[in-house]
């Protein structure tokens, strides 16, 4: 398992009680994909620039996905083109992959994914080891969550989150699902002035 499922997975049962948005957790689960080819070795960063390795494979499909996905000619991406490159539908593509393998159960007959009445996690060894995860407070796994709204945010004092790599990325994430936030925003403004308009005529 890879913190990208475990997150998917914690997503899945949080979700028995609210909805989660499907726009943040992409952006997260891109940024826990990062943290699973950096442990993989399929990947360096620069600075804020994603440096990738020779590829081998980490017999997980959507992650090998991804590092194929990695753009290998200088100049190299940023962690934040990244994520909105590769986050796109990022989450379903998740849930799809965990039904798949069998990790996630869906009554027949519903398709969205994300609502714990037609999707959850099974009673398995990958859910007891991301619940082991979410319950021990793991810093990379809560803090990924709190940006797609999935619990609080952690302490930042966590010594796990000192190091540069990990903090490059978690700001990285962060600054996306704010910027998100921002566009959705900006949308809802511009449709209501829209709206206002008509009701002029």
């Amino acid at each position: 398992m890879t913190t990208a499922q475990d997150l998917a997975i914690v997503a899945l049962i949080v979700a028995t009680d609210k909805p989660v948005a499907q726009g943040e957790l992409s952006l997260a689960l891109a940024g826990a994909e990062l943290f699973d080819l950096i442990e993989a070795r399929a990947l360096d960063l620069d600075d804020d620039h994603i440096v990738p390795n020779a590829q081998a494979p980490t017999d997980d499909r959507l992650l090998d996905e991804a590092a194929a996905a990695l753009v290998r000619q200088e100049p190299y991406e940023s962690v934040e083109d990244w994520l909105w490159r590769r986050g796109r539908g990022l989450s379903s593509a998740y849930v799809d992959d965990l039904e798949r393998i069998g990790l996630t159960t869906r009554p027949r007959g519903r398709r969205n994914p994300l609502r714990t009445e037609q999707t959850e996690p099974a009673y398995s060894a990958a859910r007891r080891r991301a619940e082991e995860r979410w319950a021990a407070g793991e810093p990379v796994l809560t803090t990924l969550a709190a940006a797609a709204g999935i619990g609080d945010e952690p302490a930042d004092d966590t010594e796990a989150l000192t190091d540069d790599t990990v903090t490059t990325v978690l700001a990285a994430v962060g600054d996306a699902v704010m910027e998100l936030e921002a566009v959705r925003q900006r949308r809802a403004i511009e449709d209501a002035a829209f709206d206002n308009v008509w009701r002029g005529f």
